[in-house]
């Protein structure tokens, strides 16, 4: 699986940590930035490029998303087609699987000013790991998204 990583400022050093974490997995991760930390970017800058990929391949593909309430960062995402982004900013992790299992979420959005490094990795495995149940009434559901 392919994985797309971006983030502005606020999510900067959580992607980071969030992104050796994915390596020593040995999955196959590509980082759409920002690459250095810079105050005063705007992150749709990077997550539109984050999108974009998963958009081309939203089968094969997933995008993890970090800013600081990981919000704006799902708005932009949602804008491309075949992109269903869910935030997680803490809380029940729950959330994260279930937006798996019924909206085959492809990019999870990551509230960095709110989520721990321990918690990000949790949501992230949980994400990556947890299969869309393919209920038709799922199914239905997400047809008519687009």
């Amino acid at each position: 699986m392919k994985i797309h990583l971006a983030t502005d400022h606020a999510g900067f050093e959580l992607k980071n940590k969030i992104k050796g974490y994915l390596v020593e997995l040995k999955h196959d991760v590509t980082d759409h930035g920002a690459f250095e930390f810079n105050p005063d970017d705007d992150y749709p800058d990077f997550v539109s490029k984050a999108a974009q990929a998963v958009s081309e391949d939203p089968k094969n593909s997933f995008g993890i998303i970090f800013g600081g309430s990981g919000q704006g960062e799902d708005m932009v995402a949602d804008k491309f087609p075949h992109v269903r982004a869910a935030v997680y900013y803490g809380g029940h992790l729950s959330v994260v699987q279930l937006a798996r299992e019924h909206n085959d979420a492809n990019i999870l959005s990551i509230g960095a000013r709110l989520v721990g490094d321990e918690e990000a990795k949790k949501a992230v495995e949980i994400f990556l790991k947890t299969p869309f149940s393919n209920d038709e009434r799922h199914i239905r559901r997400i047809n008519k998204f687009d």
